[in-house]
């Protein structure tokens, strides 16, 4: 048998040496880009849209804006990408020499800062220009009070105002009055009235989309816990697709009330505690927030009591489930995939469970820089997926949006909703 020559063998050594480092697993991985270093999930599966906040126009009522930014922020709802209701509690002045539109929980830093106290103080919103507090008793005045303007208007994917019910400002000024504490839309209306919870004035507005209040319960500036007429600090509203609807009421009614699709009243449930230091079910601190499963459930918020509880649509006690030490939970919705998320405002975060109370993820920090959180009060999810916050105590509604190739399960779903307009 004939033999290659030496320079054939040595050139086939060689190409065969070559093809095992290129086809090493060693070499294929040098070949890639290095992977990115460091890092944490700050927002979860969401970026920050830090752009969103472009601040108010001056309207045709001649109110200028110069010096002021904007309030407790207590509701925001998300129609559309190009239509985000939002309801603040009044504008507030700035100190002087600050930047235009910076929101008071971005007025300097929490430490060394001598104002800082004042500045807290401020942008809680509690005090009123009638130096009258949440309960109608007198407290100090602030020297930061607000204004009642810009109550009720409506932002585009940018953050630009589209609209704004002027008309409706004074409808929340009253002795006691701070402005809105929730803003909602039924997903099953198809005209699509916009409900407004006044916590402080105890009352539930109506309005057609266009502008018309068509209804109110409760009795302005009465507190009370008597049928639909008198409500004592109403915090939410849900709906059953006929119509019939559901209100928490709230603080110091610590009941749920519901109400045919006319708003009549149809029945009550809930009291205080007993014994406040073991709570029972269907007992109450504070009733929050309200959001309705597919199979008719309602997952009602304590928020004092740090728990969520579980009834029926005809006030029956079905289940019960505590959220943590430190929760207090601010808003929830039930997401279109049955899913629960939770804003807490006891550890300014997001919280995931599932329907029967399991944890499943959570992300979010404390704080006033931009994509933490200071009483997540609202929150609202468009059909693209971008998630809205408002914030009572850091006074702005912040934007954040997917990253790219963000795990599913780690974002809020969509709500449940009547076809956009927008």
């Amino acid at each position: 048998m004939m033999r290659a020559p030496s320079w054939r063998l040595a050139f086939l050594g060689l190409t065969a040496a070559s093809a095992t480092v290129l086809m090493s697993p060693l070499a294929f991985t040098q070949q890639k880009p290095a992977p990115e270093r460091g890092g944490q999930e700050e927002f979860g599966h969401y970026e920050l849209v830090p752009e969103f906040n472009q601040g108010l126009p001056d309207g045709p009522d001649g109110l200028k804006h110069e010096g002021w930014t904007w309030g407790s922020q207590g509701a925001v709802y998300a129609e559309s990408p190009d239509r985000i209701w939002v309801a603040m509690r009044g504008e507030l002045p700035l100190p002087k020499g600050a930047k235009p539109w910076t929101p008071y929980g971005m007025l300097g830093l929490p430490t060394g800062d001598p104002a800082y106290a004042e500045r807290v103080e401020a942008r809680r919103a509690t005090g009123n220009p009638d130096r009258m507090g949440a309960t109608c008793l007198p407290v100090p005045s602030r020297g930061w009070e607000r204004r009642m303007h810009h109550v009720l208007y409506v932002l585009d994917r940018n953050g630009k105002q589209v609209q704004h019910w002027a008309q409706h400002d004074k409808l929340f000024e009253a002795p006691c009055g701070r402005g809105p504490h929730k803003i909602k839309m039924s997903p099953y209306d198809p005209a699509k009235h916009v409900w407004v919870i006044d916590d402080q004035l105890h009352q539930i507005h109506k309005f057609t989309y266009d502008g018309k209040l068509v209804m109110s319960l409760g009795t302005k500036g009465e507190r009370g816990r008597d049928t639909g007429k008198l409500f004592d600090r109403p915090t939410d509203i849900d709906w059953l697709p006929d119509g019939t609807f559901f209100i928490s009421d709230g603080y110091g009614g610590v009941r749920v009330a519901k109400f045919d699709k006319d708003g009549k009243f149809i029945m009550e449930w809930g009291s205080k505690p007993k014994d406040p230091n073991n709570p029972g079910p269907n007992e109450w601190n504070t009733v929050h927030s309200i959001a309705i499963s597919k199979d008719r459930r309602l997952f009602v918020a304590d928020r004092g009591h740090h728990r969520m509880q579980v009834f029926d649509e005809n006030g029956k006690f079905l289940d019960m489930f505590v959220l943590g030490k430190y929760s207090s939970p601010y808003y929830h919705i039930i997401t279109a995939d049955q899913t629960l998320w939770i804003s807490d405002g006891g550890t300014q975060r997001f919280i995931k469970y599932d329907l029967n109370g399991n944890y499943k993820y959570g992300w979010g920090a404390p704080g006033g820089r931009l994509g933490e959180f200071a009483g997540p009060h609202q929150f609202t999810v468009d059909q693209e997926g971008n998630l809205y916050v408002a914030e009572v105590f850091n006074g702005r509604v912040q934007k954040f949006r997917p990253k790219a190739g963000a795990d599913p399960a780690k974002i809020v779903g969509q709500e449940l909703r009547y076809k956009a307009a927008n």
